[in-house]
C-alpha cells in the first residue's frame, strides 16, 4: 500500500506550536521560581538579582506566548482548511457526528472514527478550550504586570476581580497547561 504525503499544517502553525510549547515550559519554570525562590546568593544585592532575572525571563516568554496566541488567532480565521476553527469544532451536523464517533473510539466502544487530515473534532474542541485558557492567561498576566494602567485596571477588575484573584486564576490555568502538555504528549506518542 502506498501512502500519499499531505501537509496539513502551514509553517506559521508549526512556528506557533513550538513557540507556544517552549514559552509554556519557560513560563512554568520561571513562574514556579517567582512563586517560591529557592536560591540565594552571597553577592551584594546590585550584582546578583535572581528573582528579578526570573521575572525578566518570564516577561520575555510571556510576550512570545502572546505573539503565538495572536498568530493562532490569525490562523483560526484565515489559515488553510485544517487550521480554521469551523473545520474541527462540533458546530455542523457532520462534525457533531464525528465528535461522538471519536469519543466512542477513544472509549474503545467502536472501531470507527473520523479519518481526515488535521484535527478530529474531539481534539479540536480541547484545542479551542486551551486557546480560551491561553487568552485568560494572557489577560490575567498583563493585568498583574500593569495594575496601575487605567485600561488594565478597569478591564482587569471587571473580568478578574482584585489582583489576588487574577494571580490565583493565573496559577490554576498554569496547572491546566501542565496537564494538557502531558496528555498531548501521551496522545501524540502512544496513539
Amino acid at each position: 500500500m502506498r501512502y500519499q504525503q499531505y501537509l496539513a499544517w502551514s509553517v506559521l502553525l508549526r512556528l506557533f506550536h513550538w513557540s507556544f510549547a517552549l514559552s509554556v515550559v519557560v513560563l512554568v519554570t520561571t513562574g514556579f521560581y517567582i512563586n517560591f525562590p529557592w536560591t540565594n546568593t552571597m553577592l551584594e544585592g546590585g550584582r546578583s538579582f535572581p528573582v528579578a532575572t526570573m521575572f525578566y525571563i518570564h516577561f520575555i516568554a510571556a510576550f512570545v506566548f502572546t505573539a503565538a496566541i495572536l498568530a493562532r488567532l490569525y490562523l483560526l480565521l484565515f489559515g488553510n482548511r485544517q487550521e480554521r476553527f469551523w473545520d474541527f469544532l462540533p458546530i455542523t451536523p457532520k462534525n457533531i457526528a464525528n465528535l461522538f464517533k471519536t469519543i466512542a473510539n477513544c472509549l474503545y466502544i467502536s472501531d470507527k472514527y473520523d479519518r481526515r487530515p488535521g484535527h478530529n473534532t474531539l481534539a479540536g474542541t480541547f484545542y479551542i478550550v486551551t486557546f480560551i485558557m491561553a487568552l485568560v492567561q494572557v489577560l490575567s498576566g498583563f493585568y498583574m504586570l500593569y495594575p496601575e494602567n487605567v485600561v488594565w485596571q478597569t478591564w482587569g477588575l471587571w473580568l478578574l476581580g482584585p489582583l489576588q484573584h487574577a494571580r490565583y486564576l493565573h496559577y490554576l490555568i498554569m496547572w491546566y497547561f501542565i496537564l494538557f502538555a502531558f496528555i498531548h504528549l501521551y496522545i501524540v506518542v502512544w496513539t
